[in-house]
């Protein structure tokens, strides 16, 4: 197959012989610092979308995709509204429940947190619960028909907190007793631990308890009410939606949130975080793009002979254009197929061997999570060829300005 001139010309000036053994010492740089870029840049851009996509699973498996709440501070017919709620279209299930802060105590001290009722009668009401359980049985958060202790599961931090184990007795106390001339004195109650889990996020390990919905409204005196309604829904980038229509349906004192709406905050500070690693890594991009542009001034410099002698043969100036053009857009493409093979390869790496450990107790994870999406190595592909690629056009410019009658004048 013929080769055009164009290319082949090009490829003679990059593999550049012993003579110019340094012009071709500065093509591996430049293809090098372009590598490293596009890697650096494919590595941290996964690690983002990574933590992004972690955080969502861990938030949507510990929260409920849609809550249903009261303006009036407590729903009188959950049965009745949870009922209604399930007969919405894209609902799974609906789930009451009773949420409230706490204070919890055991032989060892005292811990603050939040307990949750559970209504393990509902489909949804414990599913999630089970998952994470690390030791007893939903069943055991029921009171014994001798007469005996609640039963509570405490979160696996929150459990080693307070130096419990499984048959162990806490006191939990909260907030809403009686008034005294003494003073308002909280509502106390005691539990026997049956269980404990563990969700994977730090937060809620370390401050949730778990008890059934009936014995939660009794200890806040709200009997037969519940807090809220937990919505599962088919899917939850519907939830915006299905929240909408909830609300239209249910009418006043109710109110749905969606799961975005709750930690809106927090995705919108990842998302800017990664367009602004993005546009960072970028410059790391175009710094490698600069020392393409010297390194075809080089070439130029030291090619003026040669190009003279091309175009005393013919060669027009758009042909030397295109040489020039070539040799920075292969370096470009060299550079950046070799940097999405090394970045590929270490975040296959990462997300395999997880050796990057993160403390639980900054982090809602603890490992480094790795997310590679084949469109955003797309886009880090075409950006990094396109920056190259515009790099070569001042020096392909100037390459093709060369006057060959001067150029050879004294030769």
């Amino acid at each position: 197959m013929r080769v055009p001139i164009e290319l082949h010309v090009a490829m003679k000036y990059l593999l550049a012989k012993r003579k110019q053994t340094f012009i071709s010492i500065i093509s591996c740089i430049s293809v090098g610092g372009v590598a490293i870029g596009v890697m650096a840049l494919i590595i941290v851009l996964a690690v983002m979308s990574g933590f992004e996509k972690e955080l969502k699973s861990r938030i949507l498996g510990a929260t409920a995709h849609v809550d249903v709440t009261s303006l009036e501070g407590s729903i009188v017919n959950p049965s009745l509204i949870a009922e209604a709620v399930r007969k919405t279209d894209g609902v799974v299930s609906a789930s009451p429940y009773v949420i409230s802060q706490m204070m919890i105590s055991s032989g060892v001290g005292s811990v603050g947190g939040v307990f949750r009722g559970v209504d393990i009668e509902t489909s949804g009401g414990a599913a999630k619960l089970a998952d994470d359980l690390r030791s007893g049985k939903i069943e055991d958060l029921r009171r014994p028909e001798n007469g005996g202790l609640p039963g509570i599961i405490l979160g696996k931090e929150l459990a080693a907190s307070l130096a419990v184990r499984d048959g162990d007795i806490v006191e939990v106390l909260v907030p809403g007793g009686s008034i005294t001339p003494l003073g308002a004195f909280p509502k106390t109650a005691r539990f026997r631990v049956t269980g404990t889990s563990e969700s994977g996020m730090y937060e809620f390990d370390a401050t949730f308890a778990y008890i059934l919905f009936e014995e939660a409204g009794l200890l806040l005196g709200i009997p037969g009410r519940a807090t809220g309604i937990e919505v599962k829904v088919k899917d939850i980038y519907a939830a915006a939606e299905i929240a909408g229509r909830l609300r239209s349906a249910l009418g006043y004192p109710y109110w749905a949130k969606d799961w975005m709406q709750k930690n809106r905050n927090l995705f919108s500070a990842l998302k800017l975080e990664k367009i602004a690693m993005f546009i960072i890594l970028v410059l790391i991009v175009m710094v490698a793009a600069f020392n393409i542009i010297s390194t075809l001034i080089m070439v130029v410099m030291e090619k003026t002979k040669d190009i003279a002698i091309l175009m005393s043969l013919g060669a027009t100036r758009g042909t030397i254009r295109r040489i020039f053009a070539l040799e920075g857009f292969i370096i470009g493409v060299a550079g950046t197929l070799l940097g999405a093979v090394l970045g590929g390869i270490l975040c296959y790496i990462l997300r395999k061997y997880e050796f990057i450990h993160l403390p639980s107790d900054i982090y809602y994870i603890t490992t480094l999570p790795v997310n590679l999406e084949l469109g955003t190595v797309l886009l880090i592909v075409v950006s990094s060829i396109t920056i190259c690629f515009l790099a070569t056009v001042y020096p392909a410019s100037q390459a093709s300005r060369v006057d060959p009658a001067e150029a050879i004048r004294y030769e």
